[in-house]
C-alpha cells in the first residue's frame, strides 16, 4: 500500500494544521462531510437509476399482453411551451405586486 507510518501522519497532520489553522479545522471537517454525504447519495442514486433502467429492459411481454406505450421525453417545443406559460404567469405575478404596492403608496400619500 502506500506504507504511511506514525511519522509521516504526524507531518500531514502538522501540515494540515499550518495550512488551515486550528479554528477552521472544524468548519472544513464539517464541509468535507457534508460533501461526502452528497456525493454518496448520488452515487446511491446512480445506482438506483441503473437498477430500475435494467430492470425496464429486462421485463418482456407474456405472450397476449398487450403493452402500452411508453411515454415520450417532453420535446422543444413542449419545454418552450411550459416556459412561456411560467413566464406569463410569472409576468401576472408582478403585475399584480406592483399593483399592490402602488395602491398602499397612494393610500400613504392620502393621509
Amino acid at each position: 500500500m502506500l506504507g504511511l507510518g506514525a511519522p509521516e501522519l504526524i507531518i500531514i497532520v502538522i501540515a494540515v494544521l499550518l495550512l488551515f489553522g486550528y479554528k477552521k479545522l472544524p468548519d472544513a471537517s464539517r464541509s468535507l462531510g457534508r460533501s461526502l454525504r452528497i456525493f454518496k447519495g448520488e452515487m446511491k442514486g446512480m445506482k438506483d437509476d441503473d437498477v430500475r433502467t435494467k430492470d425496464a429492459a429486462r421485463t418482456t411481454p407474456v405472450s397476449g399482453e398487450v403493452l402500452a406505450p411508453a411515454p415520450q421525453p417532453p420535446t422543444d417545443d413542449d419545454l418552450t411551451a411550459r416556459l412561456q406559460a411560467e413566464a406569463r404567469d410569472a409576468e401576472l405575478r408582478a403585475a399584480e405586486a406592483r399593483d399592490r404596492a402602488d395602491r398602499a403608496r397612494s393610500a400613504d400619500s392620502g393621509r
